[in-house]
């Protein structure tokens, strides 16, 4: 009885503190938070400024690019985003990861192209802890997720034209054509491609509502010093 009470009295310090702690840092609430929603002590009201500009500019793109998606006529709404991921889609292929056999060098321009923005992002987030940065390079992930739905449903009946100047009904050139079908998923193509082409649309939304939640906490640290930025995040 003596030796429990002891033991209590010596622990109860510890638990004081550890209950300290959960308070002061708010807990896993906050641990997401610092995570996603790294800000700067003190923000520069310049960069400020051009950030939420940037950000006005990116809703209004994709909303226009939303306007210009027919997943069904093979229309993914930006042909400059298409020139940006298309390199990368065919580096996939012939210099990453053909060495992993046809199906995964067929497979990996797509890797390739979601790779890009996935790990700009993940650089940006973890490396410079700059979510709005990260954030808009997830937009860009969840524009590639469009691009790909137009080839995954377009592989059912290919009638797009391929960089060879061919349709996959001329040529075995059709990524999504060649995946679907060893995977015997050719005729559930275009379901495939209409759900893919949502959860792009969904991606790009979360990612600017993302961008959206760390400009406001940016605004309450704006400094009137227009070099700010140089303290710890938070």
């Amino acid at each position: 009885m003596i030796l429990a009470k002891i033991a209590a009295a010596h622990d109860a310090p510890a638990r004081a503190n550890d209950r300290g702690v959960r308070e002061e840092t708010g807990g896993a609430g906050t641990s997401v938070r610092e995570l996603l929603l790294p800000v700067p002590e003190q923000v520069d009201p310049i960069l400020w400024i051009v950030r939420a500009a940037t950000l006005v500019a990116f809703v209004l793109w994709t909303a226009w690019i939303f306007a210009g998606v027919d997943i069904a006529a093979g229309a993914a709404g930006s042909f400059f985003l298409w020139a940006i991921l298309t390199p990368f889609h065919e580096a996939g292929h012939y210099l990453i990861f053909r060495w992993f056999g046809e199906f995964i060098m067929i497979l990996g321009g797509t890797l390739a192209q979601h790779g890009m923005p996935l790990l700009l992002a993940g650089l940006l987030l973890f490396k410079r802890r700059d979510a709005y940065g990260a954030a808009l390079f997830l937009w860009l992930f969840g524009w590639s997720w469009i691009m790909m739905a137009v080839y995954m449903y377009d592989a059912f009946d290919p009638r797009m034209l391929l960089l060879d100047g061919r349709t996959g009904a001329d040529s075995d050139g059709h990524d999504w054509q060649n995946i679907f079908g060893d995977l015997g998923l050719l005729k559930s193509a275009r379901g495939i491609g209409l759900l893919c082409g949502g959860i792009g649309r969904v991606i790009m939304v979360a990612s600017l509502l993302w961008a959206a939640l760390v400009l406001w906490r940016m605004r309450a640290r704006r400094s009137d010093n227009p070099f700010a930025e140089t303290g710890d995040l938070d």
